[in-house]
């Protein structure tokens, strides 16, 4: 009788059981599956960031809680991820590396208004740029460089290349911009690129005082807080795309490519252009797949984020 009382309880259970895992079938799919796709988008984000800043990120780590953290040249360690839930504004105000990766910056031609919030690069980690351009004004006018635009000079940061990129862009387009109008009034003239300011009505750095940011010419629609989304979207399908294409190609976004907007701002960004490149078609066979495996040190840093994210 005991024995039978046991058949029936366990028969039961296992009926009960697999009644739950087929109700639940899709939930714990769908939760297994984001798991994976969070998995592989960090991998993704910290290759890129580790491309995109070889000199200054010596190494990544994984602590006993599955916290991920950059290690950079100094010895500090930058969290990925903090785990916390939180909103456009709390991102703006303290984001991590991966608020900072999260979105995607589109490398196309874009005829309309990003979404409201959607603001590739507009998230910014300040304990990375003060790591990589300096923590201080003092450290980071140490760091400036005088780049030559040919119809005047401009003060940039010399660190992880940002001034050889502006340069290089330049290069491109000051020739182009003789024959090309469209072109001669987006440069002409340069709103400025060095200043250690707030962002108006925050407590946030600019970019601006970080030295890898540039603001070209000036019309009153580049700015969301200056212009309607008509007269923004107005101002964005006269703005030159040779222009925009010269910046992106020397790593740099373009604050068109905000819903917030700004223009006539454009920033040394190299991991959001990077993980544009690579990583924007969302193909997951293989995590690194569409970046140069036969560099040494891709290779190297593929190598070690499979090593310590296993």
């Amino acid at each position: 009788m005991k024995k039978t009382f046991i058949y029936i309880i366990t028969f039961f259970l296992l009926i009960n059981s697999t009644y739950i895992a087929k109700a639940s079938n899709i939930d714990i799919n769908a939760a297994s599956l984001n798991a994976n796709e969070y998995d592989i988008k960090m991998k993704q984000d910290l290759l890129c960031l580790m491309m995109a800043y070889p000199e200054y990120i010596k190494d990544i780590n994984c602590d006993d809680n599955n916290y991920v953290y950059l290690i950079m040249k100094s010895g500090k360690k930058i969290l990925y991820d903090d785990k916390k839930v939180k909103t456009p504004e709390e991102k703006l105000e303290n984001a991590d590396l991966q608020d900072t990766m999260e979105q995607i910056y589109p490398l196309t031609n874009i005829s309309k208004l990003m979404d409201k919030n959607y603001d590739p690069g507009r998230y910014r980690s300040y304990e990375l740029l003060k790591e990589i351009y300096g923590s201080s004004k003092q450290q980071i006018e140490g760091n400036l460089k005088s780049v030559n635009l040919k119809y005047t000079h401009v003060l940039f940061n010399n660190n992880n290349k940002a001034a050889e990129a502006l340069e290089s862009t330049m290069q491109n387009l000051i020739p182009l911009s003789r024959e090309n109008e469209a072109v001669r009034r987006c440069l002409f003239p340069c709103m400025g690129t060095f200043n250690y300011r707030l962002v108006a009505g925050t407590n946030r750095l600019s970019p601006h005082s970080f030295g890898i940011a540039i603001d070209l010419a000036s019309d009153k629609r580049d700015y969301w807080k200056w212009s309607s989304p008509k007269q923004g979207e107005e101002r964005l399908n006269s703005y030159s795309r040779e222009v925009v294409e010269a910046f992106e190609k020397n790593n740099f976004i373009w604050g068109g490519k905000w819903g917030h907007f700004d223009i006539l701002h454009f920033e040394y960004r190299p991991e959001i252009i990077l993980k544009a490149k690579y990583f924007a078609n969302g193909d997951k066979s293989v995590w690194y797949k569409g970046v140069n495996e036969e560099d040494a040190s891709i290779k190297a840093y593929i190598d070690k984020i499979n090593e310590v994210l296993k």
